[in-house]
Formats: structure tokens, sequence, C-alpha cells
């Protein structure tokens, strides 16, 4: 008996720790993607199998689920005679397909990033090439309304090549959804915005403005320790992950460490940076010459990053990438040998352990949703 219960034990154990997740991916539609890609993703087993796909989207580079799950949003990064956009999609969570709802324009060139708000009410586009942000309204129906509020920034930097004009790279929400933190690799400045979503234009600029980066660093991406006292930037062009203290919101100088060893010469191009739901340990994605993910450890106490490796990639390109809410897998995306590679984590070491492998062509940014079952 006591051998039945033991057993019993385990498996609702087991059970209760299995997750399956739609694992949606953004890509570029250069070569032969259809667009946005629908995965099952099997949390036990680390594995992924396809379930649908768009007919045609423009690169959409980028997505953001709404807190419901029930619709994605994707930029389609382009420029020039076909001006950025962002589109509405719907998610048949039964089915795993997606349904074309509509498009607006983002405001600017190039849209590489988006986000939506916790009241699903909002959702926040960052212009890389036009160098601005913009607010979209959503519709009740999940459909997007024409932009309510544009922002441009003005600047530049140190790199003549990449920073000379302001490039908006991201744009991301604070814990408590009352600050919009945009990270601009063009102004190598942190520019921070208060959020009120019941105002007709729902941003205005902080009472910090922003902070600046060390010249010629350009700020990438950012990511908040789950306790939401420390944010790290990772910074593209330097290389580097800047850590700063939050309190009140307003951000604080920390630390600056390097995502690659004292000895490596070549040119950075850091991507994005997540971490591991218990708040141990960081990682960061190298691309260039280096492909691999840095490892670090965080202090509880001070927030402060040490490293603690680096995990080579079976691929080129590594862009985003992704930890489970579990914390138990890692996903990246290698936007040119066209795979995503999955590794088991383990939460003890932060160390990494190939599972498998997807083809996918061109990918870029991934999501995940839980998959809910009917009993």
């Amino acid at each position: 008996m006591r051998i039945l219960l033991a057993f019993a034990c385990y498996c609702l154990a087991f059970t209760a720790g299995a997750q399956d997740y739609y694992l949606f991916v953004g890509t570029y539609t250069s070569g032969d993607s259809k667009g946005i890609y629908v995965y099952r993703f099997n949390n036990a087993t680390g594995t992924a199998q396809w379930v649908s796909n768009t007919d045609s989207c423009s690169n959409p580079s980028f997505l953001s689920l709404a807190p419901n799950g029930q619709y994605v949003y994707a930029v389609n990064e382009t420029g020039g005679k076909q001006p950025g956009r962002v589109s509405a999609y719907r998610f048949d969570a039964q089915t795993g397909r997606l349904h074309f709802m509509n498009t607006q324009a983002s405001g600017g060139d190039h849209p590489c990033f988006v986000t939506t708000d916790q009241t699903g009410k909002w959702v926040i586009a960052g212009n890389y090439t036009g160098g601005n942000l913009s607010a979209l309204k959503v519709n009740p129906d999940g459909s997007l309304a024409p932009a309510a509020q544009i922002i441009q920034h003005e600047g530049s930097s140190a790199n003549k090549q990449r920073q000379n004009k302001a490039h908006v790279h991201s744009t991301f929400f604070a814990p408590d959804f009352k600050q919009l933190l945009v990270p601009d690799l063009g102004m190598d400045k942190v520019m921070l915005y208060d959020f009120n979503p019941g105002n007709p234009q729902p941003l205005s600029t902080s009472k910090q403005a922003y902070v600046a980066a060390a010249p010629g660093s350009g700020p990438r991406h950012l990511v908040f320790h789950p306790n939401k006292q420390f944010v790290y930037v990772l910074e593209e062009l330097s290389g580097t992950i800047k850590s700063y203290t939050y309190r009140n919101g307003k951000l604080e100088d920390l630390q600056v460490i390097a995502t690659h060893p004292d000895d490596f010469k070549g040119q950075p191009g850091s991507a994005d940076i997540h971490i591991s739901p218990d708040g141990k340990f960081l990682y960061a994605s190298n691309r260039g010459e280096e492909n691999n993910l840095a490892i670090f450890t965080i202090d509880p106490g001070t927030g402060k990053l040490k490293a603690n490796g680096y995990q080579a990639i079976p691929g080129k390109g590594p862009r985003n990438f992704i930890i489970d809410p579990s914390g138990k897998h890692l996903l990246v995306a290698n936007q040119y040998t066209n795979n995503i590679v999955i590794y088991a984590v383990n939460t003890a070491t932060g160390a990494l352990t190939e599972q498998s492998q997807i083809a996918v062509p061109n990918p870029v940014c991934l999501k995940l949703l839980p998959i809910q079952v009917s009993h």
C-alpha cells in the first residue's frame, strides 16, 4: 500500500509539474518563411511539434501575446516604400491557428519590438530606423486602432556607423506597469516614461527622463530581476551588461560586466537577455564570431553578476531566446542557420544540455503560451 501511495504521489507531482505550451516563432520572410509559426512544446520531454503557420506575413520579427492569450501582435519590420506596421491576430487555442484581424502603421520604419500592457488595452511598438515608439489602442475585439501617440527620439553617439541617429530597440514595461523603459541603441540611453493606460495618450516623460550608457555601447534589450529591485541592460555594440538598482521608478548604476571572455578580440554582437525564474542565473546571447550564450550567477543580496561560463550554440545568429516558466528549458532561435535549439537547464548550476532542435526558416522571436487542458 505504501509503495502504491508513493507511486501515486509521484505521478501527481509529475503531472503537476508537466505543462505543454504553444510556442510562437516570429521570423524574417526574406527566405522560405511564411511568417509566424506555431508549435506545441512538451515541457516534459523538451521537444516541439509543428501545429500551424500563417500563409504570408511580412517580417514578423517580434511578437507579443495579449494577457488573455487570445491575441498575438506582430511587428512587420519593413521600411522605406513599405513603412513599418503592427498586425493583430486572433489565436484559436483549440486548433492552434492564427487568424489575421488587421494591421496599422507603426509610426516609423523597421519596428523591431512590440509589447502589450497588463490590461490588454495598449500595444507599444519600437521603430528601430524611425528612432521612435508608438502606442496603439486595442479595440474591444482585439484588433488595433491607429497609433494614439508617437514619441520621437533625437540624438546620436560615438559609433558613426551604427549610432548616427536614434534607434529605439525595445520597449519594456516595469513589473508594476507604471513605467516603460526604452533602450535606444543610437543615443546610448535608456529612456523612461510613465504609463497611464486611462489617458488618451498613455506615455509621459518620467521624472528621471533617462540613464546614459557608455558612449558606443548600444543598449538593446533589458530584463528585470524577479525581485523587481534590479535591471540588467544588454549593450549590443560593446558586448556588455550594465546593471542598475531600481527603486521608486529610478535607476542607479550598479555594475558593468562583459558578455565574453577577457581575451575575446572580435566584434561583439549581443542580442537578448533573460533571467531564470528563480532569479539565480542570467543568460545573454552573443552573435557574430561567438554564437554562444554567456551564463552568469546573480548575487541575491547585491544583484551583481559573476561570469559562470559560456554555452556554444549549434547555429549562427542566436537572436532571441526564452526560458520556460518552470525554468527547466531554454530555447534559442538561430536566425542564420534556420534552427531553434532546446536545452535542458540544470537549475542548481545554470548549465545547459541540448535536448532537441526544430527546423524553422529565419527564426528570430520566441513566445510561450500555456495550453489549458479542459477536464
